[in-house]
């Protein structure tokens, strides 16, 4: 038997209705602050990247300000924060670049964001979409998860699953349907034990369908036939 048709529109309508007010909630005052804290969130919380910019951006909130730090100072400020060696690296080398380059200025394409160290697809589009407006899928941990179990995309691949959004959401929507995801797959739809019973979207998500087939047919009785 052929799946059903993933509803994409009805998923969007009810994602809308449950977050009108989802946005990136990482703290930022302009493009620079914003891919700073964005390059900071690998493998961390927002909540977690909020508290260590907030003292930060106070005295560095522009390329400029970041040129006469030696890695060592750098680490000091983001210490609190996974993988701050390399981070602290990327910043610093990311700076020049941008005080070098373009003049202090956070540039506005895919391929440029993406020269700069500790910059990948994810961190362009967070940048392009929240900073500039351009309409952008950004697939984080919770978007990826999030898109697999609702059908909206099926890949193990990001990028992959990045061009399926791309294709199925309008593309006025894209941006909007970024925090969407990301709210819904944070407060809702966790990568451990979801909650699925109290989930709007559970009538039309995948993965809630499977996991009620799968808790039915273990609590079916089994059958047993006598013998002659």
């Amino acid at each position: 038997m052929a799946q059903r048709k993933v509803p994409v529109t009805e998923i969007l309508d009810t994602l809308q209705q449950l977050y009108p007010d989802a946005h990136c909630e990482l703290n930022y005052r302009s493009p620079f602050e914003l891919l700073i804290a964005t390059i900071l969130s690998a493998q961390c919380t927002d909540k977690r990247v909020n508290e260590i910019t907030a003292p930060m951006f106070e005295s560095l909130n522009e390329p400029e300000h970041y040129l006469h730090l030696t890695q060592e100072e750098m680490e000091e400020h983001i210490k609190g924060l996974g993988l701050y060696k390399n981070k602290s690296k990327n910043i610093l080398e990311t700076c020049r670049i941008l005080f070098e380059k373009y003049n202090g200025e956070v540039p506005q394409t895919h391929a440029q964001l993406e020269e700069l160290p500790g910059v990948g697809r994810k961190t362009a589009n967070v940048v392009l979409s929240n900073a500039y407006g351009i309409p952008a899928i950004a697939v984080d941990t919770h978007v990826f998860r999030v898109a697999n179990r609702l059908g909206l995309a099926k890949s193990d691949n990001v990028d992959e699953v990045e061009r399926q959004l791309m294709k199925r959401i309008p593309r006025e929507k894209w941006s909007d349907a970024h925090h969407w995801l990301i709210w819904y797959g944070r407060r809702i739809c966790s990568a451990r034990n979801p909650q699925c019973g109290v989930c709007p979207l559970q009538s039309m998500c995948r993965f809630a369908q499977t996991e009620a087939k799968k808790a039915a047919s273990k609590k079916k009785p089994k059958t047993t036939t006598n013998s002659s």
